[in-house]
């Protein structure tokens, strides 16, 4: 091959490639999204709880809006996270807080004692989970048309008796969360889409629970999904909890990814891109 034809090859392959043929800096990449985040105290009646606001940094136009529930351990550095990620995404996001302003379990003991608390009592946990939503949209960021409620473990009920409630949800989603209740007939109040993201290995949220669920949802007429990921136990999400799937909860890293992405494509189709 002559010489000017291996220089216009070259040039050929530079341009399928994307490549200015005349440099070999490669092009500059969008900056990454920022969130910004506060710091909040709210209540539900005489109980003072706290909050973490989490909003994109750039224009203050009213955006969906989600309220993140955290697990048995109370208000964390993981709904925080969440929360963080949401507003990356374009979300107003608000790390709800259950159990009241500085009550968080020193162990598992504590929290399986406290979240059993609110279990056994699904008006308190219902008027703690509106709190929370009513302070969301209180905040002036968000689009009250276009709030969601996501929940992780004891989160998850949350965000499901929320639901039951009748609140103005468009949509809510549950990773690895209990979804029994002593109010199915509730179900009927739901007024947005629901997304059940659960460990097909679960053993705290056995079968028979999952059937009973799918059975509420369905006399209720609800617009549901429910996603299982196999080989996946309780806490998925949680990289706190280990890598023992002997254990019941444990970390699961595709599961985690699987799920985010799942409650993504969901919010996509709810609220649009």
């Amino acid at each position: 091959m002559r010489p000017t034809a291996f220089l216009l090859l070259g040039i050929v392959l530079f341009a399928c490639s994307g490549q200015n043929p005349n440099t070999t800096a490669s092009a500059p990449k969008a900056a990454e999204p920022t969130a910004k985040h506060d710091a909040i105290e709210y209540a539900a009646g005489d109980t003072k709880l706290e909050g973490y606001l989490a909003y994109p940094d750039g224009p203050s136009t009213k955006r969906p809006g989600v309220v993140v529930f955290h697990d048995w351990m109370g208000l964390g550095p993981n709904p925080k996270m969440r929360a963080d990620m949401l507003a990356k995404l374009g979300y107003v996001a608000l790390a709800a807080d259950l159990y009241g302003k500085g009550v968080r379990p020193a162990n598992a003991g504590e929290a399986g004692k406290l979240a059993g608390q609110y279990k056994e009592d699904r008006a308190t946990l219902r008027a703690r989970a509106r709190a929370a939503l009513d302070q969301l949209v209180a905040s002036g960021k968000v689009d009250p048309a276009k709030v969601a409620a996501i929940g992780y473990c004891f989160g998850g009920t949350a965000a499901l008796e929320l639901a039951r409630s009748g609140a103005p949800l468009a949509a809510t989603v549950s990773f690895h969360g209990g979804l029994s209740t002593p109010h199915p007939e509730d179900a009927k109040n739901i007024k947005g889409r629901v997304l059940v993201l659960h460990g097909a290995d679960d053993p705290f949220v056995k079968p028979e629970e999952v059937a009973a669920f799918e059975t509420e949802m369905r006399t209720a007429k609800i617009d549901w999904q429910l996603v299982a990921y196999g080989g996946a136990v309780h806490a998925f999400t949680v990289e706190a909890a280990g890598n023992d799937p002997s254990k019941g909860a444990a970390y699961d890293a595709k599961a985690d990814h699987r799920s985010w992405e799942a409650m993504r494509g969901f919010f996509g189709e709810v609220f649009g891109p």
